[in-house]
C-alpha cells in the first residue's frame, strides 16, 4: 500500500466497511461521484457521509435539486437520525412554475434556470463554508445544460470552485437523465457505483464497486452491502492474500483419543477439515464434538448452521452431554443460524471474519451444501470457499466444513455439488455399511496435510455420551461401497 501513503489526509466516510475498500476513506478536497439507479441507497450513503463530518465538528451542506427537506428528514428518521446541524439547501423549481404567465416564451428555460440554479448553489457554499458537501442530483443539472459540452463545463467549474474552498464533495447521479454518458466519471477524483440485482428467490442482492479512485490502491471487485436501520453497511470482498503470515502451529485434540490417533495426533492449527458422508451418519456430531473439546480447553469457537436449526442442534448436543449450551453461557461459543435466502455471500464471509477477529480458534460451517445455496453463481463457489478457508488458515484457525453426499449405501452415492475435497487440508469420510442384517458405520481419514495419518477404517457409533470411534474393521473388504465382503472369520471383526 505504498501508493496510498503519498495521498495525504483522508476523510472517514461514516459507512461501515467502505473505508476498508477505499484504503482509508476519501482524499480531502476532492470531488467524488456516487452513481446508481433510484433505490440503491445513494441518499442514505450521502447522509452518512455528512453525519460523520458533523460528528467530527465540521460544517456540512446538503444541496438538493429534487427532494425537499421534508423528504430528506423522512429518510433520516427511518434510520434513527436527526438532520439538526446538517445545512440543507433546497434548489428546487418553485410551484409558481406551473402558472402559464410565469413560463418563458422568448428564451429556452434552460438558459435562465441553469444560471439561477448555479447561483443558488454557489450562494449556499459561500454562506455555510462547508468542509463536506453533497449535490443531489446531477440529472437535474444535465437536463438543464442540454448539451454535453455545457454540462461538462458546468461540472468542471463546480469542481474547481469547491476544491478552492477546501470542500470534499459528493455528487449523486441517479442515471435518470436522457443522455447518460461518462462526463462526470472523467472529471471526478473517485467513482462509486451502487447496483441492485433481483434474485429468483429471496432478497435482492446489492453490490458496491469502486470504478475509479486516483492515486489509491483500493480493493477492487464487487462488494456486497445491505441497507439496514442505521444506514448502509458494506461487506468488503475477502482477500486472503492480505493476511499472509508464517508461524509454527500445534495440534488440537478432537476429544476422541481414537480419532486423534487416526489423525496422527490431532488437527493442525490453521488447517481446514472436510467431514463428508451421507445424511445422518454423524458428520455434524463429530463437528460438535470438536467444538465441545475446544470449549472445555477454554478456547473460543463459532458455528454457522445452514440446515439444522440452532435450537435442534443445541438440544441434540445436550442429549449427548457435549455441553454446548454451557459454552454459550460462558461466552466461549457463538452459534449463528444462516438463512441463505437472506444472507449474501459477502455478509456471510464478514460474519466469519468477525468471529475470527473475536478470537475464535475453531469454526464450523455446517454445511457445504447450504453454503452453496448462499452463493448465487455456483461457478464461483470454489473461489469463495478457497478465499475463506485460506484467510482462516492464515489466522491459525481450525476450520471444519460438513459436506453431505447424496445416497446412503452402494454405487448410487455421489459427491456434493461443490466438491471441496481438493481445497480442504484434511478429509474425513464417514460411511454406512450393512453386514449380518445390521446397518453399521465406519470412519476413515482420506487425506491429511501436516502429518502422517492412519489409513485403516474404524467402526463409528453415536451413543448417549456422544460419538465413539472403535476398533479397526480388519475383517471386511468393500466397506466404503456400503456392501462389504467378509474376508476373514467373523470373530476377527471388531466392529
Amino acid at each position: 500500500m505504498e501508493q496510498n501513503s503519498e495521498t495525504g489526509r483522508f476523510l472517514p466516510t461514516g459507512v461501515p466497511g467502505l473505508d476498508v475498500i477505499l484504503s482509508g476513506g476519501f482524499t480531502r478536497d476532492r470531488l467524488y461521484l456516487v452513481e446508481g439507479e433510484p433505490g440503491t441507497g445513494k441518499t442514505t450513503l450521502a447522509l452518512q457521509f455528512l453525519s460523520e463530518g458533523l460528528r467530527l465538528g465540521e460544517s456540512v451542506l446538503y444541496i438538493t435539486l429534487a427532494e425537499t427537506k421534508a423528504e430528506l428528514c423522512a429518510v433520516a428518521s427511518s434510520h434513527g437520525w436527526d438532520l439538526e446541524g446538517i445545512h440543507v439547501e433546497e434548489v428546487i423549481t418553485d410551484q409558481n412554475a406551473l402558472d402559464p404567465d410565469q413560463q418563458y416564451s422568448i428564451f429556452h428555460p434552460s438558459e435562465i434556470e441553469l444560471g439561477t440554479t448555479t447561483q443558488r448553489i454557489l450562494g449556499a457554499i459561500e454562506k455555510y463554508q462547508p468542509t463536506r458537501a453533497v449535490l443531489d442530483s446531477l440529472s437535474e443539472l444535465q437536463l438543464l445544460a442540454e448539451s454535453a459540452l455545457r454540462y461538462r463545463r458546468q461540472v468542471l467549474a463546480l469542481k474547481q470552485y469547491l476544491a478552492s474552498r477546501n470542500c470534499t464533495t459528493i455528487f449523486l447521479d441517479d442515471r435518470t437523465a436522457l443522455n447518460t454518458d461518462l462526463q462526470v466519471r472523467s472529471v471526478a477524483h473517485g467513482v462509486i457505483t451502487l447496483t441492485v440485482t433481483d434474485q429468483a428467490y429471496g432478497n435482492e442482492r446489492r453490490q458496491l464497486r469502486i470504478v475509479k479512485y486516483r492515486g489509491i490502491a483500493f480493493r477492487g471487485g464487487a462488494h456486497d452491502y445491505r441497507i439496514v436501520r442505521g444506514g448502509l453497511r458494506v461487506f468488503p470482498r475477502l482477500v486472503a492474500a492480505e493476511s499472509r503470515v508464517h508461524s509454527s502451529r500445534g495440534q488440537l485434540s478432537t476429544g476422541l483419543p481414537e480419532l486423534d490417533t487416526m489423525l496422527g495426533g490431532g488437527i493442525e492449527e490453521g488447517t481446514s477439515t472436510l467431514l463428508a458422508g451421507p445424511p445422518g451418519c454423524g458428520k455434524s456430531t463429530v463437528a460438535a464434538q470438536c467444538i465441545s473439546a475446544a470449549c472445555k480447553r477454554g478456547e473460543r469457537c463459532a458455528m454457522f448452521l445452514f440446515e439444522e436449526s440452532r435450537n435442534n442442534m443445541l438440544n441434540r448436543c445436550d442429549g449427548m452431554q457435549l455441553g454446548l449450551n454451557k459454552a454459550i453461557d460462558e461466552g466461549l461459543l457463538t452459534v449463528l443460524q444462516v438463512d441463505p435466502a437472506e444472507l449474501t455471500p459477502g455478509q456471510f464471509s464478514q460474519a466469519v471474519v468477525d468471529a475470527a477477529n473475536l478470537g475464535a480458534r475453531v469454526i464450523v460451517i455446517d454445511s457445504l451444501n447450504g453454503y452453496l445455496n448462499a452463493v448465487p453463481d455456483e461457478r464461483f463457489m470454489a473461489t469463495h470457499l478457497h478465499e475463506l478457508l485460506t484467510f482462516l488458515g492464515q489466522r491459525g484457525i481450525v476450520t471444519i466444513v460438513v459436506g453431505v453426499q447424496a445416497g446412503l449405501i452402494g454405487s448410487n452415492m455421489s459427491s456434493s455439488a461443490a466438491d471441496a475435497s481438493y481445497i480442504a487440508d484434511n478429509v474425513v469420510i464417514l460411511r454406512y455399511f450393512e453386514t449380518a442384517g445390521e446397518v453399521q458405520q465406519a470412519i476413515s481419514i482420506f487425506k491429511k496435510r501436516g502429518s502422517s495419518h492412519e489409513r485403516s477404517l474404524r467402526s463409528f457409533s453415536i451413543g448417549p455420551h456422544g460419538p465413539r470411534v472403535g476398533a479397526v474393521l480388519s475383517g471386511f473388504h468393500g466397506i466404503l461401497t456400503g456392501v462389504p465382503t467378509l474376508v476373514a472369520p467373523a470373530n476377527d471383526h471388531a466392529g
